[in-house]
Parts: C-alpha cells; structure tokens; sequence
C-alpha cells in the first residue's frame, strides 16, 4: 500500500514538473534563433561558440546536455545559450549562458 502512494505520489510530481517545463519552453521557443539566424550571429561574433558553453555547462552541472538553444531573453536585448540538461540525480535543468561573452547565469 505504502509502495502504491510512493509511485502515485511520485507520478504527480513528475506530471507537475513536465507540464511547468513544457510551459517555459513553448514560451521560450517564440524568442529562440532559427538555424540560419544562428548561423549569422556566430558568423559576425555576437556569441561565443556552442562548444565553450557546452565545456562551461558540464563544469557546473554533473549530466547530459540533451538540447542547446540560442534565444534571446524577455527584455529584448542580448542573447543567451538555453541547454536543456539531464542531472545525473535524474532532474532536468535549464542552464543559462550569455552568449555575449560566455559567463554563466545559472540553472533551474
């Protein structure tokens, strides 16, 4: 009885957690780079490469990149990495990089 509450219990939080990320990205996605448009900032040296975010984000959250987006913020100005990462204690983190200059700005 007590393993039925755990899993139930475990299952909503799961659910609650999906649908409050898949929130967070569909109001992300409006405001990401398409492909061509990534192409063209990195081109002209508006943001740092991929490859040194994605050596920054390993060095401060232990798991797997599963996904990288360049967007820009809510204010409009900018740009910022958004990697989508796989803890290794199984949660799954948005880190956000500043694309300008490649300082980290944290995880959620």
């Amino acid at each position: 009885m007590r393993l039925r509450f755990a899993l139930a219990a475990l299952a909503a939080a799961s659910a609650l957690s999906a649908t409050a990320t898949g929130r967070a990205v569909a109001a992300e996605q409006g405001a990401c780079l398409s492909a061509d448009e990534r192409r063209a900032v990195l081109a002209e040296h508006r943001a740092v490469p991929l490859a040194r975010v994605l050596h920054l984000v390993k060095s401060k959250v232990f798991g797997e990149v599963l996904r990288a987006r360049l967007c820009r913020p809510d204010a409009g100005k900018g740009l910022v990495y958004v990697l989508t990462v796989l803890a290794r204690n199984g949660k799954v983190l948005q880190a956000r990089v500043d694309a300008a200059d490649g300082h980290w700005l944290g995880a959620s």
